[in-house]
């Protein structure tokens, strides 16, 4: 199974023009291609969308893959337009928020943040990365600002 969605994700890359090897191994970062996988802030699914922002991205199920793929590809894609394509931001801010991209200037100083944009530019194995104490609410609060300016831009 995790081989079938291997390559609907990378069907899906290439229909929101993102790199597939790329967009694989956010994926794998994120859920290690566990469709079912839900974090301890409630993030769901393959590309760990949370709920609002799912929302926001027009997927209703955030456990069917095919959904959850295409929001979480729609999502990454609006980020690379937003950083002119830096790849390195866009994946810090869908990691972080893009409020702390922002504010920083660059890809934030999280521990688990760098280890994210790292280990997936850099196609290392995924480990499992510990946030700081109350980093999961900055990214909920930075997710549910970016899924506002998605949904406002898309009016």
């Amino acid at each position: 199974m995790p081989e079938d969605l291997r390559a609907l994700a990378r069907g899906v890359a290439q229909e929101f023009g993102l790199d597939p090897d790329l967009f694989v191994r956010q994926i794998d970062a994120e859920s290690g291609f566990d469709p079912n996988a839900v974090s301890p802030v409630g993030a769901r699914g393959l590309g760990q969308l949370m709920p609002e922002t799912a929302r926001g991205l027009g997927v209703s199920d955030p456990f069917d893959p095919g959904q959850n793929l295409r929001g979480s590809a729609r999502f990454l894609r609006s980020l690379l337009d937003r950083y002119g394509g830096d790849y390195r931001l866009a994946l810090a801010a869908y990691n972080a928020g893009p409020g702390n991209v922002d504010r920083y200037g660059g890809v934030p100083p999280f521990e688990e943040t760098q280890r994210y944009v790292n280990t997936i530019l850099g196609g290392t194995k995924p480990t499992q990365a510990r946030a700081a104490p109350g980093a999961d609410r900055v990214i909920q609060a930075s997710q549910a600002g970016c899924r506002a300016a998605y949904t406002s831009r898309m009016r």
